[in-house]
């Protein structure tokens, strides 16, 4: 497939990498230029492009920013053709991207979203910590692979989504619509704990909409402890660590 990847932190970095490796074509920006995209970025063929053709003749684009930069680039996103799908991997951090009192009231995250965008999205890659997306990839069907939640109201939109996430080494699960897509927020019992296909029902359904805001919260509290702030990620065990012990 054709796909364009709006963002190369660790998330954006990484699916630019896997996806190129998987043989689709890949054409990645950020908001500084092409000229900045590190090499290592595009080691398994990727293109550095601007903005503004990251979003042309793709079947996908994937926004891999912080939830805090969607409404800046919903004009970008307001040209791209209809059938062109579109998957958010953000996450909601109060303290990293300011309150938003929609979000904080109780709105879906990726909900939230698409009314920023004017348009459906599918939600994937954001319920996988960073580390063990860039390391923990196995190939399809070994026991132990990770399964990630993808959610979209869509068929065929969270179809393309989940056949993307299987490429990048990890299992897809159908998580349904983005009304349900809060099981996979921070804080939620799948949420960055590195489960199995078989665990993933039991997980999601194990949510409670109402606990995931403080969990999230004592989270970032014990990583601010622990390293010093709330936006440098710890060792990558530790986060696993840490969630399992807070969210499940």
């Amino acid at each position: 497939m054709k796909i364009g990847i709006l963002g190369v932190g660790h998330i954006g970095k990484t699916v630019t990498q896997r996806l190129s490796a998987a043989g689709h074509d890949v054409k990645v920006a950020n908001s500084r230029g092409p000229q900045t995209i590190d090499a290592d970025v595009l080691s398994s063929g990727g293109r550095a492009v601007t903005t503004a053709e990251v979003v042309e003749d793709v079947d996908a684009v994937i926004l891999s920013i912080p939830l805090n930069r969607i409404p800046q680039v919903a004009s970008l996103i307001a040209d791209v053709p209809a059938d062109t799908v579109v998957i958010d991997t953000s996450n909601y951090y109060p303290a990293r991207d300011d309150r938003i009192e929609a979000v904080d009231a109780g709105q879906v995250e990726s909900s939230w979203v698409t009314e920023q965008l004017g348009r459906p999205v599918a939600k994937a890659w954001n319920a996988i910590g960073s580390h063990s997306l860039a390391t923990k990839d196995k190939p399809a069907g070994s026991p132990d692979r990770i399964a990630i939640p993808v959610a979209a109201d869509s068929e065929r939109d969270r179809r393309l989504a989940m056949a993307l996430v299987e490429d990048t080494g990890l299992d897809a699960f159908d998580a349904g619509t983005l009304a349900d897509s809060w099981r996979q927020q921070p804080g939620a019992p799948c949420y960055c704990t590195d489960l199995t296909r078989a665990e993933m029902p039991g997980a999601l359904a194990a949510a409670e909409a109402e606990r995931l805001p403080r969990r999230r919260d004592l989270a970032v509290a014990a990583i601010q402890e622990r390293v010093g702030d709330g936006t440098t990620n710890p060792d990558a065990e530790y986060g696993v660590r840490l969630s399992r012990a807070l969210y499940m």
